[in-house]
């Protein structure tokens, strides 16, 4: 049995829903407050809340702590001049999605029990990081489907396990 695929069909699922959720956005509620944030609106906004899923997982999964640069066009610690589109946030999520397949695919135990070291102090053993953020994945996942659920009436239906690549083509 190979518990890193048996996992990616939860953390799969988990970013598939986070698709869903974009697909069904409406324009009008890209830029739509979900939270008041106290750094500022901006980051309590759909489009900033799925940036920030994206970058996380993307820094996670790939396993890099301090140094962690997000590819073209997002940038760390600093708000664009313009929201993230759509189309760049599915890019990011397709590339996040297919790095973190390959990877729970190939876990094996000496990469599963390796120590990842957060930049701000901590660490956790990197299996337990992949569930740790498979939850934050869901949990934001959740919370813009519920926000469109409010707004629109309708939300993405649950996803039970990682839909097959071609279906994300």
């Amino acid at each position: 049995m190979n518990w890193g695929s048996i996992i990616w069909q939860q953390f799969g699922a988990a970013l598939d829903l986070l698709d869903d959720v974009i697909r069904a956005c409406p324009d009008e509620l890209w830029r739509d407050v979900v939270w008041d944030d106290p750094d500022g609106q901006a980051y309590g906004e759909f489009w900033f809340i799925v940036y920030h899923t994206l970058a996380w997982t993307d820094r996670y999964v790939s396993g890099i702590g301090k140094g962690f640069v997000p590819p073209a066009p997002f940038i760390a610690g600093a708000l664009p001049d313009e929201p993230y589109t759509k189309d760049d946030l599915l890019t990011y999520l397709g590339q996040c999605r297919r790095q973190c397949r390959a990877m729970l695919e190939a876990l094996d135990d000496e990469k599963a029990a390796q120590p990842y070291v957060f930049p701000w102090g901590g660490e956790m053993p990197f299996a337990e990081l992949m569930l740790y953020t498979m939850r934050h994945a869901q949990e934001h996942a959740a919370q813009l489907s519920l926000h469109l659920g409010h707004k629109t009436g309708t939300a993405p239906d649950w996803v039970s396990r990682a839909r097959s690549d071609a279906a994300q083509e």
